[in-house]
């Protein structure tokens, strides 16, 4: 599946989530990751993120899209490029 993970934390956590989600997935500009997981991948980051945020103040939102559902398009500047779409 392909996975959208959009963050905001507080600050003292921003940089060790974006950290944490480059092991995972594609940075495409601030707070916004995407990528492709295998179910198991996408669990193991789940739950490993789940214990870096705060659930009290922190929102991380985690979009799914099926393979007939990842179109992409860009309006301005393309922050971060991602070449290879499996």
């Amino acid at each position: 599946m392909y996975y959208i993970v959009v963050y905001d934390v507080e600050q003292k956590r921003v940089s060790k989530v974006c950290k944490f989600l480059r092991r995972y997935l594609h940075w495409v500009q601030n707070s916004v990751f995407e990528g492709e997981l295998t179910e198991g991948k996408f669990m193991e980051m789940k739950f490993k993120l789940m214990q870096i945020i705060d659930p009290k103040v922190d929102s991380v939102v985690i979009y799914t899209l099926d393979f007939r559902w990842r179109g992409r398009e860009i309006i301005g500047v393309d922050k971060n490029r991602v070449d290879i779409f499996v």
